[in-house]
Order: structure tokens, then C-alpha cells, then sequence
């Protein structure tokens, strides 16, 4: 049986470019697994040439770090008032006098004719007794607490040149006759505002919180004038 030349030559070129391919997909796999074997190692971050693990990569349920906002001027931002004090003191005092003396004039002077001359003591020496005791006693306790939480909106009306935010708010409630004002001001340091656009009021410098009241509520309670000099200046 005789092949014909060129069906041989035809089948020579075929086994001779799947040759050439199988050593392309093999140079190929070769290239894309030369980093990955590169060799055993204990770290359990990986080789050092490979790129570092990082969190956004590997954690499935990452999520990025909200971006701060720009805060410029006439912007709104929330201040969160939670102020409590707490103030206790006690006293103590306790104090004695006491003194006894006894006094004796056993000579005397007369005034005669422009002379000093002795003066007896006919009737015995006078003689001045005498005793004083004094004792104080006072005790004194002091226990006060205040609280304050609120929530006020500010407006940010002046920004410095470091950065800071210096910001302005007022809030007035008012219910039938009974009327609430409350005024805040303070300045804040912007890497202390929190994403939701609130701060703390202990991150708040030179804070200035004034409340008011006016109405039924607040004449039930207050002081009337005579009532406030007598405590200011404590007659009594």
C-alpha cells in the first residue's frame, strides 16, 4: 500500500503545530504559577513578595469607612448636651475660749498740792475677778447633683484659621403660656464630629449652654426680689 507525499507532508505539519501548542499552553502555565510556587513558608500572611492581605480584600462582609463631609459656613450640626455634676461636701468645726483672770491693785497714787504722795488702802486692796468661756460648734453637709441632656441644632458661623468651627444655636419651645429658650455656643474640632453630623458636648470648647424659662411653671418656683436680697446679703 503506497501513501500519497503530500497526504504525509499535510500530516507532518498538523502533529508539528499541535506540538507547537501544547508547548505554548505549557510555557504559558509555566508563567501564570511561576509566583505562586515559589516555595514553602510559615508565615500565615503569605510571602513577602506577594501582595499584603488587607481587609477590604479578604472580608466578605467589609465595608468602607463612611468619607467625613466637608463642613462649611452656615452648615447645621447637632450637639448631644449630656452634662451631669455632682458636688459633696461636709464640714466640721469645733472651737473652746476659756479664760479666768484675777486682778489686784495693791498701790495707789494721790494728787495733793501738785504732788504725787502714796495712797494708802484703808479699806483693802480692790480687787478685780473675773472668768469668760466661749464655745463654738458647727457642723455642715452638702450634696448637690444636676443633670442636663438635651439635643440642639447649630449653625456653624465663623470657621478659624486652624480649622476649627465655631457654631450658634437657639432653640425656643413653646407651650400655651409656658415658654422654654435654650442658647448654646461653643467651638468644635472637626475630626470630632461623628459621620451622622453630631458631636459630644464634652468635645465642645468654651461651651455655653443658657436655659430659660417663662410662664406658670417658672412663677410657681421662683424667688421674688425681697426674697433674693435677703439670701444675697444675709441680713440674719
Amino acid at each position: 500500500m503506497t501513501l500519497d507525499p503530500k497526504y504525509l507532508r499535510q500530516k507532518k505539519t498538523s502533529v508539528s503545530v499541535a506540538q507547537h501548542g501544547l508547548l505554548a499552553i505549557t510555557v504559558l502555565l509555566c508563567a501564570l504559577f511561576h509566583q505562586v510556587a515559589l516555595g514553602q513558608t510559615s508565615s500565615l500572611l503569605g510571602g513577602s513578595q506577594g501582595t499584603p492581605p488587607t481587609l477590604d480584600r479578604l472580608s466578605w462582609t467589609y465595608q468602607p469607612p463612611p468619607q467625613q463631609k466637608v463642613l462649611r459656613l452656615h452648615d447645621i450640626l447637632t450637639v448631644l448636651v449630656d452634662e451631669k455634676t455632682q458636688v459633696i461636701a461636709e464640714g466640721q468645726m469645733d472651737r473652746r475660749k476659756k479664760a479666768d483672770g484675777k486682778f489686784v491693785l495693791s498701790d495707789w497714787v494721790l494728787l495733793k498740792k501738785w504732788s504725787l504722795i502714796p495712797d494708802p488702802q484703808s479699806l483693802g486692796d480692790p480687787t478685780i475677778g473675773g472668768q469668760m468661756e466661749n464655745k463654738y460648734r458647727a457642723e455642715s453637709e452638702l450634696e448637690s447633683r444636676e443633670a442636663m441632656k438635651l439635643r440642639v441644632a447649630c449653625e456653624i458661623v465663623d470657621i478659624r484659621p486652624n480649622g476649627n468651627l465655631v457654631i450658634e444655636g437657639r432653640r425656643t419651645i413653646q407651650v400655651n403660656n409656658d415658654i422654654w429658650e435654650i442658647y448654646l455656643t461653643g467651638t468644635v474640632w472637626p475630626q470630632s464630629i461623628l459621620p451622622d453630623n453630631t458631636v459630644q458636648s464634652e468635645n465642645v470648647a468654651d461651651l455655653r449652654v443658657i436655659k430659660r424659662e417663662v410662664g406658670h411653671v417658672r412663677d410657681g418656683y421662683r424667688r421674688g426680689w425681697l426674697l433674693k436680697w435677703l439670701d444675697e446679703h444675709q441680713p440674719f
